[in-house]
């Protein structure tokens, strides 16, 4: 799932900001208390998913995918002032753990979390976004993809988590091996639409930016 050596990405994060005390409790509960803990962003990936918030001072931020709440913190760095995120998550169980981290932060009256469907819940929200965070079920993300773009302003961020898929993404796909088949349609669709100039980074399991023109 990593793709940087160990001793790399040590030497990276010693010569990179620090993560909050509450992004670390965060981080060492999800891995003691919660199931499939490696969901997580971690670290490195928290630190560029802040830094890339903070050069866009997004508005409006949606995130598809809660998990625990340690992204929507990290995105909740570079918030424009008065800014909001909205969090939408299907697991009401882990809700209790975002939630308390939620209401420990800063940013407790800028984070709006939902639980339930995304692509239910999504074509209800009225707001445009500046930046959008995907990082829900995989068989959805071009769905999403697809979704989002027409939420999101002239020169908005969308990120895309776990686009290399801890490498499957190089090797044809095995007949029932959606999610992976999914992912590979998604590079191909962000990296070929118009609509947007896109990077894929081999951060962590993949990070695919596509900022809207």
């Amino acid at each position: 799932m990593n793709f940087i050596d160990e001793k790399i990405e040590d030497y990276s994060l010693k010569n990179s900001n620090k993560q909050s005390q509450l992004l670390s409790d965060l981080e060492r509960e999800t891995h003691t208390s919660v199931l499939q803990p490696r969901m997580i962003s971690g670290h490195l990936q928290g630190r560029v998913l802040s830094f890339l918030s903070k050069l866009q001072s997004p508005k409006n931020i949606l995130e598809i995918g809660t998990y625990t709440g340690f992204s929507a913190l990290c995105l909740c760095e570079g918030l424009a002032e008065g800014g909001l995120l909205t969090t939408i998550d299907v697991n009401e169980e882990l809700a209790e753990v975002s939630n308390k981290y939620f209401e420990k932060s800063e940013f407790a009256s800028q984070i709006k979390p939902l639980v339930g469907n995304a692509m239910d819940i999504i074509p209800n929200l009225t707001q445009k976004f500046d930046l959008v965070f995907i990082d829900a079920d995989k068989f959805n993300y071009l769905n999403y993809f697809k979704m989002v773009i027409n939420q999101c302003n002239p020169g908005a961020l969308i990120i895309c988590d776990n686009v290399l898929w801890s490498g499957k993404v190089l090797e044809p796909a095995a007949e029932k091996d959606i999610d992976t088949k999914v992912l590979q349609e998604l590079n191909a669709f962000i990296t070929e639409d118009d609509r947007v100039e896109n990077l894929l980074l081999p951060v962590r399991d993949g990070l695919m930016l596509a900022r809207v023109k």
